[in-house]
């Protein structure tokens, strides 16, 4: 039987904004709109390839986003490998949060070498369309706050959800390098480097 390499992953952000969800579409491949509020906290398991024959043993964590549990997301944290933080692109107070979370996590999360946890931002629910953060704002909060990436998911028709958490992973692995940061490709809806030098311009005969 192939060793296991355990990865714990905590899902972090407001309540409602599809957490749950995100991790039942990743886990399961199903969506159901009448999930539940999670109360304090809930996780699911899934066994993926890993490298050298070995198996990973994902744990991904699905944190309250309440109030009245924050005090409890130290406990939560501990032994984390990455995290994702979600917000819901319909809702600009759950983004206007990020940044609290984001500090939260910061300060209360820490890898063994001392470093942050490597985290992704990730902006739920564009099959809505009642859109009201803009692609700029994202950046900025990416940037400004040592993600390693974002993108835009819906957990409801499984947009980016699988190729999401196989990036967090790339980037827990060593996979990717530290200065490549992804962002949204708005018609193709993928990942991509934001740090590659841009293709120079060929130059047209005169003729």
């Amino acid at each position: 039987m192939a060793d296991h390499d355990v990865i714990k992953v905590i899902v972090i952000g407001d309540s409602m904004v599809g957490k749950t969800s995100f991790i039942q579409r990743y886990v399961n491949k199903t969506f159901r709109p009448e999930y539940k509020t999670t109360i304090g906290v809930d996780f699911a398991l899934k066994i993926i390839p890993g490298r050298d024959n070995n198996q990973i043993k994902l744990q991904l964590w699905d944190i309250a986003g309440q109030e009245r549990f924050t005090h409890m997301t130290r406990a939560y944290y501990k032994d984390a490998k990455a995290c994702i933080l979600m917000f819901d692109l319909s809702n600009p107070l759950s983004f206007e949060k990020v940044t609290k979370w984001k500090q939260d996590l910061d300060s209360k999360a820490r890898l063994p070498d001392g470093a942050h946890l490597p985290c992704l931002l990730v902006a739920n629910k564009i099959d809505l369309r009642n859109r009201e953060v803009k692609n700029e704002q994202i950046a900025k909060v990416c940037e400004d706050f040592g993600f390693a990436g974002w993108t835009e998911t819906s957990a409801m028709e499984g947009i980016m959800v699988d190729e999401s958490v196989k990036y967090l992973l790339d980037v827990v692995t060593g996979s990717v390098r530290k200065n490549y940061r992804p962002q949204l490709i708005e018609d193709s809806i993928k990942l991509r480097r934001t740090t590659q030098e841009p293709q120079k311009e060929e130059k047209k005969c005169p003729c």
